[in-house]
């Protein structure tokens, strides 16, 4: 069985968000994909197979992380897209049908894709007891985003605070259900981005996520309000960092980004 480590908005090898994918024939046992995806030990793992002509999606995908599965992933999607083109099993765009419905996943002339998801709901809550202190600073505001993406979006005051955070993962994961993405604003737009984000996902085993495509469904909308614009750029400031180009179209948010493949080799196992 083949198996690939894909990485995900970065165009060289060795940083943006690596995810393992695996293309079938069908789905397997759960606990046999949940073990494979421990096995990887990366933020997640795609499976996908194909789906009869004719229907409303062409692949169907799931993704688990090395403890649970999810019910969205965009740095996996965008790895299990790359993976069907660069291998010439599909040409044009890529319908899955997933959990979050039907994503869709199109190749541009310059080599990137993107992905059509759907914008995360914000609402605005009250910084909750405690969450200054698990994450080390201090939130000008906060939103839910949702039960698709399930964290709180924090606002904090500059860029340096957000490179500098050192959270408590433990504490963090009281406060929502998969965990916190921390942004602010570009400290130099000039540098080829709009915000900065990092993202801590303790409660589905992701200390910190190096590259989080679904997180910036809810970044988009939030920015895009905060700077007037609907077309931005994210930098992900984690270890490995990425950059993701976004663009709100109301109901939709779309994210464009480039993917490399490191790995490409056997899985000697079958479930």
């Amino acid at each position: 069985m083949r198996i690939r480590i894909v990485d995900a908005f970065s165009s060289r090898p060795f940083a943006g968000n690596p995810a393992g994918v695996l293309l079938l024939d069908a789905f397997p046992d759960d606990a046999w994909m949940q073990s494979v995806a421990a096995e990887v030990n990366h933020a997640e793992t795609a499976f996908a197979h194909p789906l009869p002509a004719g229907g409303d999606a062409d692949w169907a995908l799931r993704w688990f992380t090395p403890t649970t599965e999810v019910a969205m992933c965009g740095h996996a999607t965008l790895a299990t897209a790359h993976v069907l083109r660069s291998t010439g099993t599909t040409h044009g765009p890529v319908r899955f049908a997933t959990r979050s419905g039907i994503l869709v996943a199109t190749p541009n002339e310059d080599g990137s894709l993107t992905l059509d998801f759907p914008t995360a709901p914000l609402t605005e809550e009250p910084v909750p007891d405690g969450l200054a202190q698990a994450l080390g600073a201090r939130p000008l505001s906060v939103r839910d985003t949702g039960p698709s993406v399930g964290d709180l979006l924090v606002e904090l005051p500059d860029e340096r605070t957000v490179l500098d955070l050192a959270p408590d993962l433990r504490a963090l994961g009281l406060h929502s259900a998969r965990g916190i993405i921390a942004t602010a604003p570009a400290e130099d737009p000039a540098r080829g981005y709009d915000f900065v984000s990092r993202c801590f996902f303790p409660n589905v085993g992701v200390a910190e996520d190096p590259v989080t495509g679904s997180a910036h469904t809810a970044l988009a909308p939030f920015w895009a309000e905060r700077l007037g614009r609907t077309d931005l750029t994210g930098l992900q400031a984690s270890a490995r960092t990425g950059l993701v180009r976004v663009a709100v179209r109301g109901g939709r948010t779309l994210l464009t980004g480039t993917a490399v493949t490191v790995i490409d080799g056997d899985l000697n196992t079958r479930p």
